[in-house]
């Protein structure tokens, strides 16, 4: 069941709105409509609602690519098989083929990412023998138990609402003795630009509406892992302060990278005046900072 009050970092003002709001969505039942939120994530990510994430590589690739190299620097995946959840446009699935994975699977919820993810591989050279596309919800994967050699995901837990059924499936398809490693966006991740949206969204489009983003802490992100009967758990948290030339770049790269989803709330014809009236926000008050925040967490599935 999703959460009920925010667990990132917020200014004061925000964290109060928000949260008030996330009451109004708990007694009027949206918290509880996990389906609707995964799907407004699906659509979000298949460019319903902005054109930004059409620029998803463009803008936030190197980014990603980023946080994957210290997801994986770590880690010996040389001859194994891989299911990268949540793949994105398979900033980790490629670079763990670099690293010498036997075969890599790349699974997203999204078709746009996936589309985006094959013809790169195809681009590359890279054959079906070594890696695959499906399109997938974390909360059940469609895999038999023990399937996998390494089971991972990057910053994709925080836009599940079922945060650990989606780990629990994890362990279900990851082989005994298997690796399971998951990406969690940290309290502070994107925090700044999280803030700024709320500031200068119209509310009303989105009273009672529970945001499908929600970032972890390592004490929470350990409990799950915990629960899903993971062992020998190790953690590390990276942090970069992101800074960019001006606040609509700021802003482009916050609307590529998260999709934007939330405008599912908002009539069609109000979206593309919002998006510039958020992006003069960020321009008039000078946000050029968006703070990456990421815990990984390690585990193996008990033989």
């Amino acid at each position: 069941m999703p959460k009920l009050f925010w667990t990132g970092k917020l200014t004061l003002p925000m964290a109060i709105v928000i949260n008030s709001n996330n009451v109004l969505a708990w007694l009027s039942g949206n918290s509880r409509k996990t389906a609707d939120m995964t799907r407004r994530v699906k659509l979000g990510y298949d460019g319903l609602f902005s054109d930004h994430v059409r620029r998803y590589d463009e803008l936030g690739l190197k980014f990603q690519i980023k946080a994957a190299q210290a997801q994986l620097e770590e880690i010996d995946i040389a001859g194994l098989t891989l299911l990268d959840v949540g793949c994105g446009t398979g900033a980790i699935s490629f670079l763990a083929l670099e690293r010498g994975a036997a075969k890599v699977t790349c699974g997203d919820i999204s078709s746009l990412m996936l589309k985006t993810a094959e013809r790169k591989a195809s681009s590359l050279g890279i054959g079906a023998d070594r890696i695959s596309f499906q399109e997938l919800d974390a909360q059940s994967l469609p895999y038999p138990d023990n399937s996998f050699d390494v089971v991972m995901t990057g910053m994709t837990l925080g836009l599940i609402p079922d945060q650990r059924l989606a780990v629990s499936e994890m362990v279900r398809v990851c082989r005994p003795g298997g690796l399971v490693c998951i990406g969690a966006h940290g309290p502070e991740h994107y925090w700044e630009a999280v803030d700024a949206c709320f500031r200068s969204v119209p509310k009303r489009y989105v009273l009672g509406y529970r945001l499908e983003y929600w970032p972890q802490s390592e004490k929470a992100l350990r409990k799950m892992m915990i629960r899903c009967e993971l062992q020998n758990l190790r953690f590390k948290r990276v942090l970069w302060r992101n800074v960019f030339p001006s606040g609509g770049e700021a802003f482009d790269f916050f609307a590529s990278i998260s999709a934007s989803f939330w405008y599912a709330k908002f009539p069609r014809d109000k979206i593309g005046p919002v998006v510039e009236k958020t992006r003069r926000y960020y321009i008039d008050k000078g946000i050029t900072q968006v703070t990456d925040d990421v815990i990984f967490g390690y585990g193996l599935k008990s033989s």
